[in-house]
């Protein structure tokens, strides 16, 4: 009976005290109301503070939203009632916009969300469920993709790399010894080349190197497929000695990729040579990767292809990215590889690493030992030169 009075009280006083805050809160010249609007103001004072407190960012290629043209775009067509999963008209013309661009009209195009996806299903559909895919050590798909590959039943099987690419004659004895091996029936087989264009070092095969890799492919019967999702960076380097229709004619399917290069998401998948696997739309769907608002794709892929929006915006890219490497090469900062891309990868102590980290938004890479960190600064179609004379100053 005490306890039961004790909790009665308890509550009495609970209830007075939050019933005189009320009250308190009800008159505007109360101590309390005051508070509250000085907290609410000087919050509000803060909060702006910190908006425009901004930090430059160099992190990755994909921390905006997309390029104004598709964003004017999406809203002009945005009432538009159209056909779902890809049916629409903007698909139909952006495909037919790729298979121009790539001189194959005979191509099939198409349009995905992201690159894991893509990666995923092309490289699972064009497998038999005994082969596995080959790539570099560095390949994206063996370390950045959290085993998507794997995910699907197949094996990624590494080779060994300069710089981020394969060569052609390390591939060619890599297949040899496979084939030469009495046990290899027993062992998983090697169905398909991948590579990514530019690599995951940002550094690029040359035509030559392709056209020997694409033989190597020939000799053995494995489809080559190149990842895209910097093509446009790629392409638009001034170390690049290759064209679009060149790369298409020497793979046997690629993609184009839009998320990294002015889109809000999506990839354009193109199969060049009459190869698309049977019932491909139906895998896509298998395989949970069919839009059923289609347009968003469409949209933006019609848009990056006309006016050549998709190289001029990839061309910006790469001209920061050289201002930034001339910046770090005149500051006397180390190099880790010589890139020619958007992608710059530099070798910083301990102490200039923290120093930075506190003035501009990087991307750590790897460590080489306790006072040496490889870190990435990247570009973007949406890098302004201002941020990038700002980078500048603070190195």
């Amino acid at each position: 009976m005490r306890k039961i009075m004790l909790m009665r009280l308890f509550f009495a006083q609970l209830f007075a005290s939050e019933r005189k805050q009320i009250a308190l809160m009800a008159d505007e010249k109360s101590p309390v109301r005051i508070s509250h609007r000085l907290f609410a103001k000087s919050r509000s004072e803060m909060e702006f503070v910190m908006r425009n407190k901004r930090i430059i960012s160099f992190e990755s290629d994909y921390t905006e939203g997309a390029c104004e043209p598709i964003l004017r775009k999406m809203l002009e067509t945005n009432m538009e009632q159209l056909s779902g999963y890809g049916t629409d008209t903007y698909c139909e013309q952006a495909k037919k916009k790729i298979k121009a661009a790539c001189e194959c009209p005979d191509a099939e195009v198409f349009l995905l969300v992201g690159g894991t996806q893509t990666n995923a299903i092309v490289i699972s559909s064009m497998l038999s469920q005994y082969e596995g895919v080959v790539t570099a050590k560095s390949g994206h798909i063996n370390v950045h993709e959290a085993g998507a590959i794997e995910y699907t039943g197949h094996k990624v099987m590494e080779i060994d790399e300069t710089e981020g690419k394969i060569n052609a004659n390390d591939l060619d004895s890599y297949m040899r010894n496979f084939y030469n091996d009495e046990n290899h029936e027993h062992m998983v087989f090697p169905g398909m080349v991948y590579i990514s264009y530019p690599t995951e070092y940002g550094t690029l095969y040359s035509k030559e190197e392709l056209k020997n890799i694409s033989e190597v492919c020939k000799k053995y019967n494995m489809p080559l497929y190149i990842d895209g999702a910097r093509l446009g960076y790629g392409l638009m380097s001034k170390q690049s000695d290759i064209t679009l229709p060149e790369l298409a004619a020497l793979c046997d399917v690629f993609y184009i990729g839009g998320t990294k290069v002015g889109a809000l998401m999506g990839e354009a998948v193109v199969f060049t040579k009459n190869n698309t696997p049977l019932h491909f739309t139906t895998y896509i769907k298998q395989h949970s990767g069919l839009l059923a608002k289609g347009r968003i794709l469409g949209i933006q892929f019609d848009t990056l292809f006309t006016d050549n929006l998709y190289f001029e915006i990839s061309r910006h890219a790469i001209e920061m990215a050289e201002k930034i490497k001339k910046a770090f090469a005149e500051k006397n900062y180390e190099l880790y590889i010589d890139s020619p891309t958007n992608q710059q990868f530099i070798i910083l102590d301990k102490d200039k690493y923290d120093y930075l980290r506190n003035k501009v938004k990087f991307s750590f890479w790897e460590k080489l030992s306790d006072d040496r960190i490889v870190v990435r600064f990247a570009t973007s179609w949406a890098t302004k030169e201002e941020d990038v004379e700002e980078l500048i100053s603070i190195l």
